[in-house]
């Protein structure tokens, strides 16, 4: 059984262990704080870009969002800021770590293909259940020494479907 807050990829693999460390630790953590200050340095900016595609396996149906980092800011706080108010049943910190996966990244020089997934649930007390099952794909570069995020395809279907031949 895996350990969800432990980190896959070895400090050996430092491109790896530092991606996991933005996209996941330091994102969950920031999400669950609403404090965007905390992943702020973890964006290109100037050319960031978001995907929306609204759990949809149709590509024709995805939307540009999230034209700006911005834009992505403004929504990423107000989920974050919505989530704070909300009442769960379980600790939240561990039903997303678990909910969580990203054992896949992808690198080609300096530039990173993170496939970033979430199968799950989170109990609430008023007895719903959010239901955490979507993926996003996570555009990095290496930019000013560090691995960062330089846009995204997110809220895809988990899984995508079947691919018909």
């Amino acid at each position: 059984m895996r350990d969800p807050f432990l980190n896959p990829f070895p400090s050996s693999d430092a491109a790896r262990h530092s991606i996991w460390e933005m996209l996941v630790s330091r994102d969950i953590t920031a999400f669950l704080a609403a404090d965007w200050s905390m992943v702020a340095d973890d964006f290109v900016g100037e050319s960031f870009i978001g995907i929306d595609g609204r759990r949809e396996t149709n590509p024709d149906n995805w939307r540009l969002t999230f034209p700006s980092l911005a834009a992505y800011r403004e929504e990423w706080l107000r989920q974050a800021q919505d989530f704070a108010t909300q009442s769960f049943a379980e600790d939240p910190r561990t039903a997303i770590f678990t909910t969580t996966t990203l054992e896949d990244i992808e690198i080609n020089g300096e530039q990173a293909l993170a496939r970033k997934k979430f199968d799950g649930s989170l109990k609430k007390t008023d007895g719903s259940v959010d239901i955490l099952k979507w993926q996003t794909v996570y555009y990095c570069r290496l930019h000013e020494g560090r691995w960062k995020i330089a846009g995204f395809t997110g809220y895809l279907p988990n899984p995508m479907g079947a691919i018909s031949a």
